[in-house]
């Protein structure tokens, strides 16, 4: 009777630590179902130009041959200063506007050179970096400049099933300041956050829980006590055959 006591204890035990582990692994557990719900995306914003970014310009019009970079280049490294140097403009300042602002800009100052110009302007060095307890940890170069967190981990894979989804480490600078900002992915709170959508050069970090750490603990334990018995062996061998 005790000895089956003692085996169910431990099967709920077991049972218990299951759902805990469980419960820790859906995302957004808070997020009502039914009725559908819908709520407005206000916590987008776009890039905004920064210095050592690389823009490529390109200009059309009726006349674009009087555009044409003597380089032969497209693009352009924003200064330090925030600016870059375009034929017919010269020196102009960029960092602090959006591409799409950029590019109203742009046009305005070139109609005075050019007949009807198109002005296309593009960040083409953005990347996210995703490192940690995902599938593929990698630095990713993003075509799109609207990148979301949940955009980064499907990239990187999604998150292993040890992951910590309560504390994803967002590591972001702006302006020579860095910044540190945590986000739970189990809360609906984190898709309306102004962290949710990445910027240039911005690292998420995905820390393992308690078990990923035991799993490579108990291997390593596991790996030395195999050695050590192996060496005990052939220890023993060694005086048998020396005998």
């Amino acid at each position: 009777m005790k000895k089956s006591l003692f085996f169910q204890a431990i099967a709920v035990m077991v049972w218990l630590s299951s759902c805990s582990s469980y419960k820790n692994v859906p995302y957004f557990q808070d997020v009502k179902r039914s009725p559908s719900p819908q709520e407005e995306i206000t916590n987008y914003s776009p890039l905004i130009i920064q210095p050592q970014d690389i823009l490529s310009v390109n200009v059309t019009s009726a006349n674009a041959s009087a555009w044409q970079d003597s380089t032969g280049k497209a693009e352009y490294q924003v200064s330090q200063r925030g600016t870059i140097q375009l034929p017919l403009l010269g020196e102009v300042l960029v960092a602090g506007s959006t591409a799409d602002d950029l590019q109203t800009k742009l046009k305005t100052s070139l109609s005075k050179y050019l007949r009807n110009p198109t002005v296309n302007v593009k960040i083409t060095n953005f990347k996210i970096s995703v490192l940690g307890d995902v599938l593929r940890p990698d630095v990713f170069k993003i075509a799109n400049s609207k990148v979301s967190v949940l955009d980064a981990l499907s990239l990187a894979g999604d998150l292993n099933i040890t992951a910590l989804r309560t504390n994803v480490l967002l590591i972001r600078e702006v302006e020579g300041k860095r910044s540190y900002i945590n986000i739970d992915l189990t809360k609906t709170s984190t898709l309306r956050a102004d962290s949710y959508y990445l910027r240039n050069n911005d690292i998420l970090y995905v820390q393992p829980d308690k078990t990923k750490f035991a799993e490579v603990d108990r291997g390593y334990r596991t790996l030395s006590l195999l050695l050590s018995g192996l060496s005990i062996v052939a220890i023993v061998l060694a005086n048998v055959l020396r005998n």
